[in-house]
C-alpha cells in the first residue's frame, strides 16, 4: 500500500517536472511570467531609454552600463543547474516591496525627477517580481546578479560633483609628486601645484599649465574598477575574504592608476602641449586604462593563487 502510493507520488512529481518549461514554469505560469515582464518593460521603458542615451553620449563615463547586464546574465548562467533543481513557488509577501518600488519610481519620475533613484526603484521592482514568481529558494541564487545591476545606474550629478572634486585634488597631488620625482633630480623640469592646476616649469623657463579637470578626476575609472572588481570577485573567487579583499583593492588601485595617467599626460605635454587636450587627451587616457585593468587582474590572480584554500594540497597528493 505504502509502496504503491510512493510510486504514484514519484510518477506525479516526474510528470510535473516534465511539464514545467525550463524546469521552472508550467505553461500557465510561463504565460503569466511573460505578461509580467512585458508590463515591467513598458513601465520602465522611459528609464531604459534615458539610460541608454546617457551611455551612448558619454561612453567614457557610462559605456560600461551596457556590459553590466551581460555579466549579470553570465552569473545567472553559472547558477543555472542549482536554479533548475530548485522548485519555483509563488511568494506573495514580495508584492509589498514590488508596490513600494512602483510608488518610489512614480515619485522620482513625476515629482523629484531623479534618474538614479528611478533606477534603484527599477531594481527593487525587478527583484521583487522575480521573488514573487519564483520564491525565496530560487531567489537566493539570483540575488547577487540582480544586485549587481545597480552598477549600471548613472550616479546623480550632485554626488558626482562632490566625489569628482575630491578625486581631482587627489589626482593633482599624486601626479604633482610623481612628476617632481621624475623631473627634479635631473633638473629637467619642476612642477608647482595650485588646487587642481599643475604648473610645469621647463628647464628653458617655459611654463605649461595643466588643469586636472573633471575628465581627469578618475570617477569613471573608479566606477569601472568597482564593477570589474565585483564581477571578478563573484565569478573568480570562492572565498568570501578574497571577494572582500578584491572589492577593497578596487578603489585604491583605480585612484593610483589615475595619478599615473595624469603624470603620463603631464610628461607628454613637454613633448607637445596639444597631446593633453581634446581628442588626443581622451584617446591617451583610454589607452592607459588597459594597463590599469591588467594590473588589477594581476592582483586578483595573485590573491587567488598565492593563498591557497585549506585542504587543497592533500587533495592533489591523493589524486596523484
Amino acid at each position: 500500500m505504502s509502496s504503491s502510493s510512493l510510486d504514484t507520488n514519484q510518477s506525479l512529481d516526474t510528470r510535473d517536472s516534465q511539464e514545467r518549461i525550463a524546469g521552472l514554469f508550467t505553461r500557465d505560469g510561463l504565460t503569466v511570467a511573460l505578461i509580467c515582464f512585458v508590463g515591467f518593460s513598458l513601465v520602465f521603458f522611459r528609464w531604459f531609454l534615458h539610460q541608454g542615451k546617457i551611455s551612448i553620449q558619454h561612453p567614457q563615463d557610462w559605456g560600461h552600463s551596457f556590459v553590466i547586464p551581460l555579466i549579470a546574465g553570465y552569473m545567472v548562467w553559472q547558477r543555472r543547474e542549482r536554479i533548475l533543481r530548485t522548485p519555483a513557488v509563488i511568494f506573495w509577501p514580495a508584492t509589498v516591496p514590488f508596490v513600494l518600488g512602483i510608488l518610489m519610481y512614480a515619485y522620482n519620475l513625476f515629482l523629484v525627477r531623479n534618474h538614479m533613484l528611478q533606477g534603484m526603484s527599477m531594481i527593487l521592482c525587478l527583484g521583487s517580481l522575480i521573488l514573487l514568481m519564483l520564491g525565496a529558494r530560487v531567489f537566493r541564487y539570483l540575488f547577487l546578479p540582480i544586485a549587481y545591476l545597480v552598477l549600471m545606474i548613472t550616479i546623480a550629478e550632485g554626488i558626482m560633483l562632490a566625489v569628482t572634486f575630491k578625486l581631482q585634488l587627489l589626482a593633482s597631488q599624486g601626479s604633482w609628486l610623481m612628476l617632481n620625482l621624475i623631473g627634479s633630480p635631473f633638473d629637467w623640469f619642476s612642477v608647482d601645484i595650485d588646487g587642481n592646476t599643475l604648473m610645469i616649469l621647463t628647464s628653458e623657463g617655459e611654463t605649461l599649465p595643466m588643469n586636472v579637470a573633471e575628465a581627469c578626476s578618475g570617477m569613471r575609472m573608479v566606477v569601472a574598477f568597482y564593477a570589474l572588481a565585483i564581477a571578478v570577485a563573484l565569478l573568480g573567487s570562492s572565498q568570501w575574504w578574497q571577494r572582500i579583499a578584491l572589492v577593497l583593492l578596487a578603489g585604491p588601485v583605480a585612484v593610483f592608476m589615475n595619478m599615473v595617467r595624469v603624470t603620463v599626460l603631464g610628461l607628454l605635454m613637454l613633448v607637445n602641449p596639444k597631446l593633453a587636450e581634446g581628442d588626443a587627451h581622451t584617446m591617451i587616457g583610454t589607452i592607459l586604462l588597459v594597463p590599469s585593468l591588467l594590473l588589477f587582474l594581476g592582483l586578483a590572480w595573485m590573491l587567488n593563487r598565492l593563498i591557497r584554500e585549506p585542504g587543497a594540497e592533500p587533495e592533489r597528493s591523493e589524486a596523484s
